[in-house]
């Protein structure tokens, strides 16, 4: 799956790349063109300017400007710097920085050597000294150099400069001002090519640079593939196949989709909550080694210990498929392996090729109800999908009202949705569902031949108009009242309305017959992850209360069994932060959490949190021991205590005789009790 990821990323930009590449290479060639042409000339001044419109899913633009480096350093030119706005606050930050990078960019050994030394000679940075040194290191990178110390990009003698600014919108005013100005007079000795990463829109362009700047530039802009789009591709190429048996439940689905449409629009993020997923399902789902390549699971189902057996039998799907099987397959499922392990086989090749029929029927009904006004059914295919994966989609109103509307298609309508069904029908390897597209080629067929028929009838028509006789004004009404009259009572179908209605009851049965929810099919659990509350915490996170959590109830994340305690009370095993916060909880306003982060800031005093010592009677405050390294005794604070406890004082005490003796006296001392000592001790008190 990853790699699949990988190459589809590859394959959305690839468009783009190609015609960015193009772009520079028509660019670089109007550099060396020698033309007298007062137009030409004209151009040479203005710097080509690729404007990259990307959407405003900044997480996934720094995967895309790595690729775009990547793809130009291989095709165009080996001089490909990126710049951010928060690297370039003004113009000497900005050319240190284009300098700094550039010099990076080598050809070979010889140039890489010669720009390590200008670079720590170098003490001021300008477009001449840039200059400079582009002539300098293009007029030694030979092109008959050997294709071992030159990449790909370098076969031109003077291959440009790409200047890619990742963030326009972010970059100052005064800055990019200054640098065009300066850069266009000195564009005929170095060659520059620039290209805006635009989140927002081309105009832009126009509010940080005025006429007299803009001009200079000769812009070309280049949209890349939409965010839900994007997305669209990404759903029908890890999920709507069978490529991969991971599938989403409904509500995991809806999670990882409104994350996408409501917080970011990242790719990215869509694929690591899907990775996410995965991760989770195998984990938590001790059957989900069974979520394989057919062939693979049923060579594991002979691997099935009792326990993943008796799992399996337990399952809420399996035991519904029980219940409907007779008595005696009942009580061979639940007591035989052997028979079970056979069944499970069955099962798991009923669920391949449900999945093989559902997405299917599942692309013939997009063709059909995506082109409806008001798009009943959702516009996107994953919209669709998640209406299936929830419900009967057949029971919906707007599973309904699309029906209607298809019932009012035109015939040059219903003839391209039928072509587009019958293509997704023949493309799929598998021969499940071959008899449909047989039966929808004979619709297309049928259709076909009406256009015949109405040219005959069109003719026999206009024969038998010219053997009418002439009628007067009453006849004639008397005859258009009849029709009426007529088509009123008996309302019969055209040939066409008729086979229209039998295309839409075809497609009608075979949503009912293959569009069922997952959760009809037995052992759906192995290949669905529907543990939606978990995706939920982990991405949607509320920080607040995971603190609490893990500091109230540390054994909700560590797993430790000698952490689990009752409600109010603290486990001496405790971490020490925990104990604090448990102390904190109790009385709030008796601690000072400045004083204690101001007491263990230095690096070897350190500060110890003791537990609480309580006396039995009620309304007696929690007592706080401070421990600093510089001092040997305790010091104990009583907050808005009238009267010091006489059982909280004899605990204190006895706690001090431990460390230093019968009585604490505050005197320095260079010895120091351990801290583990210290916590031990605190801890048994």
């Amino acid at each position: 799956m990853k790699s699949e990821t990988e190459q589809l990323q590859e394959e959305l930009n690839k468009n783009l790349f190609n015609s960015l590449i193009e772009f520079l290479q028509q660019s670089y060639s109007g550099f060396h063109k020698n033309s007298r042409d007062w137009g030409c000339q004209i151009k040479l001044r203005e710097i080509p300017t690729a404007a990259l419109i990307l959407g405003v899913n900044v997480t996934d633009h720094d995967l895309t400007f790595r690729s775009l480096t990547e793809a130009l350093q291989n095709n165009v030119t080996p001089y490909v710097v990126s710049l951010q706005a928060k690297d370039c606050p003004d113009m000497k930050h900005f050319l240190q920085k284009l300098v700094s990078k550039l010099m990076n960019c080598c050809v070979d050994e010889e140039s890489k050597e010669e720009s390590i030394q200008v670079t720590q000679k170098k003490t001021f940075c300008s477009m001449d000294s840039l200059s400079s040194w582009y002539m300098s290191v293009t007029q030694k990178t030979d092109p008959k150099l050997p294709r071992k110390k030159r990449t790909s990009s370098s076969q031109w003698q003077s291959p440009p400069v790409v200047l890619i600014l990742k963030d326009l919108e972010s970059f100052t005013t005064k800055v990019l001002q200054d640098f065009i100005i300066i850069s266009s007079q000195h564009l005929h000795e170095f060659p520059l090519i620039l290209i805006f990463g635009i989140a927002t829109s081309p105009i832009i362009i126009h509010r940080l640079l005025p006429h007299a700047v803009s001009s200079l530039l000769c812009i070309e802009l280049f949209q890349s593939l939409s965010c839900k789009e994007h997305l669209t591709t990404v759903l029908d190429k890890l999920l709507l196949t069978t490529q991969f048996p991971f599938k989403l439940s409904e509500k995991v689905l809806q999670i990882l989709t409104n994350i996408f449409l409501y917080h970011d629009f990242s790719i990215q993020n869509f694929i690591k909550g899907l990775q996410l997923s995965l991760l989770e399902h195998f984990y938590s789902q001790p059957l989900s080694v069974l979520c394989c390549n057919l062939s693979e699971a049923k060579r594991r189902i002979n691997f099935l210990s009792e326990n993943q057996c008796e799992n399996i039998r337990r399952l809420p799907s399996f035991r519904r498929h029980v219940e409907k099987q007779a008595s005696e397959k009942q009580v061979a499922l639940l007591t035989n392996e052997r028979f079970l392990k056979e069944e499970i086989q069955s099962l798991l090749e009923n669920l391949h090729v449900y999945h093989t029929n559902y997405f299917l029927v599942l692309r013939c009904l997009h063709q059909f109800t995506s082109s409806l006004p008001k798009y009943p059914l959702g516009r996107q295919i994953r919209e669709l999908y998640c209406t299936c994966l929830e419900k009967n989609i057949w029971d919906s109103e707007e599973y309904a009202s699309a029906l209607q509307l298809l019932r009012m298609l035109a015939k040059d309508e219903l003839m391209t949705i039928l072509q587009k069904c019958f293509k997704v029908f023949k493309s799929s390897s598998e021969k499940q569902l071959g008899s449909t597209a047989k039966r929808i080629e004979e619709f297309l067929a049928q259709f076909q031949s009406l256009d015949a028929e109405a040219k005959e009838e069109e003719d026999t028509s206009g024969l038998q108009s010219k053997g009418l006789q002439k009628t007067d004004l009453y006849h004639l009404q008397k005859s258009l009242l009849e029709m009426k009259e007529l088509r009123r009572t008996s309302k019969k179908q055209t040939r066409f309305e008729a086979l229209r209605e039998k295309v839409v009851n075809f497609i009608d049965s075979l949503v009912r017959e293959y569009l069922l929810p997952p959760e009809t099919q037995p052992l759906h659990e192995v290949m669905y992850f529907s543990a939606a509350h978990t995706l939920r915490a982990h991405l949607n996170a509320a920080p607040r209360i995971a603190l609490h959590t893990a500091l109230n109830n540390p054994y909700y994340y560590l797993k430790n069994e000698a952490l689990k305690s009752e409600e109010g009370c603290i486990p001496n095993v405790a971490p020490d932060i925990c104990i604090a916060y448990k102390l904190h909880l109790e009385c709030s306003r008796l601690i000072n959490l400045v004083d204690w982060s101001e007491v263990g800031q230095g690096e070897k005093s350190k500060l110890y949190i003791c537990l609480a010592i309580r006396d039995h009677s009620p309304g007696v405050l929690i007592l706080l021991v401070l421990w600093n390294s510089s001092f040997i005794f305790f010091n104990a604070l009583f907050f808005c205590l009238e009267s010091v406890n006489p059982l909280i004082l004899q605990n204190l005490l006895q706690i001090s005789r431990s460390f230093n003796g019968p009585t604490p006296s505050p005197v320095h001392s260079d010895s120091t009790p351990q801290p583990s000592e210290f916590c031990e001790c605190a801890r048994s008190k």
